[in-house]
């Protein structure tokens, strides 16, 4: 709290309200409209909560002019460059990076929970063979719920560490039960030797009938991926996971919904529609003529993967992933894939026109995450599940914060009611 106060006044009736604000470590100050409706019975409006902080946080900061990125405090550039996901999720989750025997105890934890139960991955047979596999991933985190009956009290912090080590080491497990299970192929168990990565990396490829070898290249790319989506502030599948929640619900369900949010093309599915619009545009010699529509007011054509709702600048993680993007399709995958050829042609001339220049509408991380899932085979149904694997360390952290908090309360926004005023019944014969 500081000082400073904004001054309401009420013309009707003359009646004043001092607002109190309120200040974070960094980033703008906030108005406490608390007292709005008890002073003067009103609320506030703000469709799509575009100037509302609806909680305290000391997860991630961002600022979007800037272009800037802090875990915790930490630069994503820092962290990128010299962490890994495991320790990323560590500092997410507890709030400092671990030293090195607390690193080594969270990677053990992790390890020994990559199994899930057989019952629920006999579950994923029941499941349509072309069902999506976000609605498949979905479910499974919501089944969860009906198996870990010994630590689910929300109120019992070693409860609250026991779900975060078992949700973050079951995801791949999960996720990789449902590509399995979209693609004919039987599933794979886990194997604890392998770091975070490349177990997913096996589980996802590797069949019993040949030994599998990871690409060590692969491996490095998808751990990157997954530190650079962790945590985004109050994005809207986090901020599902915190309103689902905030009624007590069990960690899963409360996981479960922010995978079905994530889930919606506005937000995880980013990615899949940057590789449709390269799939639109067909061949390089149609850039100019896209990109004529995309300048066309009257035209509906968007570029996709350029520009953020958050970054008014470069996003920061899409400088990070950008080289990793040019060495993997180097090393993996930029010979056989004309799309990946389109994609890269396809930045070049857009970061060169004054018109994205101007507009500051620049690539972010979804128009690069795209081509490397792509690269690495990976097939589009999957993307928005990677997505989920790596928001799930952030969607915990959030949870754990909100649950921890002494003062947390059951989500309940207000509304504008337009519908009709008070009427009466009438008999359906009566009724014109």
């Amino acid at each position: 709290m500081t000082n400073k106060t904004f001054e309401l006044l009420d013309e009707a009736s003359g009646k004043k309200t001092k607002l109190p604000v309120r200040s974070g470590t960094i980033g703008p100050d906030v108005l406490d409209i608390s007292v709005l409706n008890k002073d003067h019975g009103v609320f506030t409006f703000d469709p799509g909560f575009m100037a509302t902080a609806s909680t305290e946080s000391k997860i991630t900061y961002i600022d979007g002019d800037a272009g800037v990125l802090l875990y915790r405090g930490y630069p994503i550039e820092q962290l990128a460059d010299k962490s890994s996901f495991l320790e990323v999720a560590y500092l997410l989750i507890n709030g400092n990076l671990p030293q090195s025997t607390e690193l080594a105890d969270f990677q053990h934890n992790i390890q020994r929970h990559t199994m899930i139960n057989e019952s629920l991955l006999r579950m994923f047979n029941g499941f349509h063979y072309d069902a999506h596999p976000m609605a498949m991933v979905s479910a499974t985190v919501a089944s969860m719920s009906a198996f870990y009956h010994d630590s689910m009290d929300i109120n019992n912090p070693r409860h609250r560490e026991i779900f975060a080590h078992r949700i973050i080491a079951k995801i791949p497990t999960i996720a990789a039960a449902a590509y399995k299970r979209a693609s004919g192929q039987p599933f794979i168990y886990p194997r604890n030797e392998l770091s975070y990565c490349g177990n997913l990396l096996h589980m996802f490829y590797a069949v019993p009938c040949e030994p599998y070898e990871i690409h060590p290249l692969a491996a490095e790319a998808l751990d990157l991926l997954l530190i650079l989506h962790a945590d985004h502030e109050q994005n809207a599948s986090t901020s599902t996971v915190r309103l689902a929640g905030s009624t007590g619900a069990n960690p899963y369900a409360a996981i479960s919904s922010g995978v079905s949010a994530l889930w919606g093309p506005a937000h995880g599915g980013a990615n899949e529609a940057v590789l449709e619009m390269l799939e639109d545009i067909g061949t390089v010699d149609n850039i100019p003529n896209f990109l004529a529509q995309v300048k066309d007011k009257n035209s509906h054509v968007r570029l996709m993967g350029f520009g953020h709702r958050v970054y008014k600048n470069f996003d920061p993680r899409a400088k990070i992933i950008r080289d990793m993007c040019h060495k993997v399709l180097a090393k993996m995958g930029r010979g056989d894939n004309p799309l990946l050829e389109l994609a890269l042609r396809l930045e070049e001339v857009a970061l060169s026109d004054e018109y994205f220049i101007s507009r500051k509408l620049y690539p972010n991380v979804d128009f690069y995450s795209g081509i490397i899932y792509s690269a690495l085979g990976i097939p589009r149904s999957m993307f928005t599940v990677m997505f989920a694997i790596a928001r799930t360390a952030g969607w915990v952290a959030h949870w754990q914060e909100m649950i921890a908090d002494p003062n947390m309360k059951i989500g309940r926004p207000r509304q504008l009611y337009t519908g009709p005023v008070k009427r009466d019944y009438q008999e359906i014969v009566k009724r014109n």
